[in-house]
């Protein structure tokens, strides 16, 4: 199995920390959110990775080089301007079609800059049994942008403020809105069907895709611990976290 690490972010709620590093190499606990994110998928026995990155791209290269790639086989895809979700990991689409193997399972797309406890294995699992186009683990939590899923937990739209007009993309009887915790498992079909090109998100993909009767899913991660690095007082509270063991690094 591969697996895709989106590094290329500003970091600029992270700032002054982002002044001269890449968030990817920002720190928790003496360890990169890189290094926590990619020994996270080493640890579920994930060993092929692509990283895309924009801001300080060379220091993510050489932290890389200098770390023997964590004992991984770890690519590199350099954007110039930034992508966004989609954008980046149709450039970097390549990766999971080069093979015939590879090119028919299932890979994961992982935020560099969220800690979390779900577990992957479990959640590739319900992707695999519910022969689903993409999966994306979500919770019940507070988020000004939410995604809407019917009883089948199928992706019917979204909600894009919190006082905003829902896009509904699949009608239904009932939705419920949860918010997206920036992990995803893709068949690799999904790169074949991505029509939007340049600068796009991925969850405008998913939408499109949804409204044309694709099977875009949730698998809810209510019950793991999870938690978005986006700014200092984030990063302050992970610390804590993971000295009192509530997840490893």
């Amino acid at each position: 199995m591969r697996a895709m690490v989106l590094a290329a972010g500003l970091g600029t709620r992270l700032r002054p920390l982002t002044d001269d590093r890449p968030k990817a190499l920002v720190e928790v606990g003496g360890r990169t959110l890189l290094e926590i994110t990619l020994a996270r998928l080493r640890a579920f026995g994930i060993h092929d990775v692509i990283v895309n990155v924009h801001h300080f791209a060379d220091k993510v290269i050489s932290f890389l080089a200098e770390h023997g790639n964590l004992g991984m086989r770890i690519e590199v895809s350099r954007e110039d301007g930034l992508l966004d979700t989609g954008g980046g990991l149709k450039k970097a689409g390549w990766f999971f079609l080069d093979d015939p193997g590879p090119a028919t399972e299932p890979f994961l797309l992982h935020n560099v800059d969220v800690v979390t406890t779900i577990d992957l294995r479990r959640m590739v699992q319900f992707h695999r049994d519910n022969k689903a186009l993409a999966t994306l683990a979500v919770q019940h939590r507070d988020s000004s942008r939410q995604l809407l899923f019917d009883e089948y937990h199928q992706l019917c739209g979204r909600r894009a403020g919190r006082d905003a007009k829902p896009e509904i993309v699949r009608n239904a009887p009932k939705t419920e809105a949860l918010a997206f915790s920036g992990i995803h498992v893709i068949s690799p079909r999904l790169l074949t069907l991505m029509k939007e090109e340049g600068v796009f998100s991925i969850i405008d993909a998913y939408l499109r895709l949804a409204g044309s009767g694709e099977k875009i899913i949730a698998f809810r991660a209510d019950d793991y611990y999870w938690r978005d690095l986006g700014k200092p007082a984030d990063l302050q509270q992970a610390a804590r976290d993971l000295e009192h063991g509530v997840f490893s690094a």
